[in-house]
C-alpha cells in the first residue's frame, strides 16, 4: 500500500508536470495557465452540482426505507473527482471529468463495490452451530 501511494504522489505529479510543459510549449503559457484555471472553476461548480445531486439521492432512497449504498459510493466517487479537478494538471482533470459523468461514474461504482465485496469476504457471517444448556 506504501508503495502504491508513494508512486501515486510521485508518478502522478511528474506526469502532469511533463504535460503541462510539453502543452504549455505548443499552445503558450497564458492559454494554459487559463485552461487549468477554468477547468478549476467548471470542475468545482460540475462537482457541487453533481454532488447535490447525490445528495437528493441519498435523501430520496433513505425517505423510502432503502440502504443507499450506490448513492453513497457516487458521493464518494464525486469527492473523489472534485479533489482531482482542483488539482492542477490536464491528465488529473480528464479523469475528473470522466468520473463526474454519470454513465462513467455507474461503471467505476459497479468496480469499487466489487472491490469492496471481496475486500469484506463473503459478507456472511461465520455461524457456529451449538447448544446449549444451563448446569446448576
Amino acid at each position: 500500500m506504501f508503495l502504491r501511494l508513494f508512486l501515486l504522489f510521485t508518478i502522478v505529479p511528474l506526469v502532469e508536470l511533463v504535460l503541462l510543459i510539453k502543452i504549455g510549449g505548443v499552445i503558450g503559457v497564458a492559454p494554459t495557465i487559463a485552461i487549468v484555471i477554468g477547468t478549476g472553476v467548471l470542475g468545482a461548480w460540475l462537482a457541487r452540482w453533481q454532488g447535490l445531486a447525490v445528495l437528493r439521492r441519498i435523501g430520496d432512497e433513505m425517505a423510502a426505507g432503502r440502504l443507499p449504498t450506490d448513492a453513497l459510493i457516487d458521493g464518494l466517487l464525486v469527492l473523489v473527482a472534485a479533489a482531482m479537478l482542483l488539482t492542477p494538471g490536464f491528465l488529473t482533470d480528464s479523469a475528473g471529468f470522466l468520473l463526474l459523468v454519470p454513465g462513467t461514474r455507474a461503471k467505476v461504482r459497479r468496480l469499487v463495490a466489487a472491490a469492496m465485496a471481496r475486500k469484506a469476504g463473503s459478507g456472511k457471517p461465520d455461524v457456529i452451530d451449538a447448544k446449549w444448556f444451563r448446569e446448576d
